[in-house]
């Protein structure tokens, strides 16, 4: 039955960690861009593995959720304070003869064993994580997991954060115990492993130096950074005229790059400026104004001569449903294409004709210099 729970748990957190992903990526894109300028294939893999490693062992702990009117008032103790009765427990309850090696293999199967053996494996990846990525001393290791068995056991004792009335499962220190001993035994495997696995600063690096270029992700990054602080503009400006779309467009898009040579705010943030051969102001202006036109002129035009067809036809109400989703599907497709362009090749169409290249302002021997002084 508790295997079953186990299985049911990793079964939870495997299901709910494409969400937790999806909220965390966007700010996780933001800072790679801001500190390396590329997105590293090891880092994804470590970052990504290591949430998913989290919500599991956090699944594991507080999972299967009892009825809540199910949870009645303690009889005895909620708190077992006693260190290391884990070991009488299994002198007690085991089933082992020690001059029977037969008998040992059952003791493997027994929850006095098990439970301990879990409890100590379950934070073992943990220890190796902070060794390996986060570059955790011993001492860092063992209290970060002291910190996060804590952090278990509190989450037990006050009924998941006071959702049921009362706790429903024992707060016990034997699994502060076990828990720390698994951090410290990671941090010790990692020891051995690590001479096998390339360094985190070998990654930094070698982010860095892709950071040079500017990938297709990088400009699509870019462009939706650039839109999302061009509307904080317009809604500021809003307050003060009514023309803030026009003003905030002319203020970031041509005023700014102009000024800092290439670069809008998002471009700031991201390490990425648009460089031009020559008449770069003119240049500069009818780029922005064509990019306006083309992703928000074109589809907004369509749309109006859609609504205007649909009038002229005298749609009913069905067949206006049917022609507006058709048409929000054409949209989409539109800027699906545009992205998947811009992704694969780099460069659009309309970044050759007004001869502009986005350049990196990521310092390859700067950065790389950097890091080897923090990691120093």
């Amino acid at each position: 039955m508790i295997n079953m729970g186990y299985i049911e748990s990793i079964k939870t957190a495997i299901f709910i960690f494409p969400f937790i992903a999806f909220i965390f990526t966007l700010p996780f894109i933001l800072h790679q861009y801001h500190k390396y300028g590329s997105i590293h294939k090891l880092r994804v893999l470590i970052i990504y593995s290591f949430i998913l490693y989290l919500i599991t062992i956090y699944f594991l702990v507080i999972l299967p959720l009892p009825d809540i009117n199910s949870v009645t008032a303690p009889v005895g103790d909620t708190i077992k304070l006693i260190p290391f009765s884990f070991i009488n427990d299994f002198i007690r309850e085991s089933s082992i003869v020690w001059n029977n090696p037969s008998t040992y293999l059952k003791a493997l199967t027994e929850p006095c064993f098990y439970v301990v053996a879990f409890n100590i494996l379950m934070t073992i990846p943990f220890g190796m994580y902070l060794r390996y990525y986060f570059k955790c001393s011993l001492k860092k290791v063992l209290l970060y997991s002291f910190l996060l068995s804590l952090f278990f056991e509190v989450t037990q004792l006050t009924g998941l954060y006071f959702i049921y009335p009362y706790p429903y499962r024992l707060f016990d220190i034997d699994d502060l115990i076990q828990n720390t001993l698994g951090g410290v035994l990671g941090y010790l495997l990692m020891g051995i492993l690590d001479n096998f696995l390339p360094t985190r600063e070998e990654i930094d690096k070698e982010a860095i130096i892709d950071g040079t270029k500017v990938s297709g992700l990088r400009r699509i990054t870019l462009f939706f950074l650039d839109l999302f602080i061009y509307l904080i503009f317009v809604i500021i400006i809003n307050i003060f005229t009514k023309k803030s779309i026009y003003i905030a467009f002319i203020l970031y898009y041509i005023l700014i790059p102009f000024i800092y040579k290439g670069k809008t705010l998002g471009g700031a943030f991201l390490n990425v400026k648009l460089e031009f051969p020559n008449i770069r102001l003119l240049r500069l202006i009818l780029r922005a104004v064509f990019i306006y036109l083309y992703y928000f002129g074109i589809p907004y035009l369509f749309m109006f001569m859609i609504t205007n067809l649909s009038n002229y036809l005298k749609l009913n109400g069905i067949e206006e449903v049917y022609l507006f989703l058709i048409s929000i599907f054409i949209v989409m497709l539109f800027y699906l294409i545009n992205i998947i362009i811009v992704w694969k090749n780099r460069v659009i169409y309309y970044d050759k004709f007004f001869k502009v290249k986005y350049v990196s302002t990521i310092n390859n021997e700067e950065e790389i210099v950097e890091i080897e002084e923090e990691s120093n």
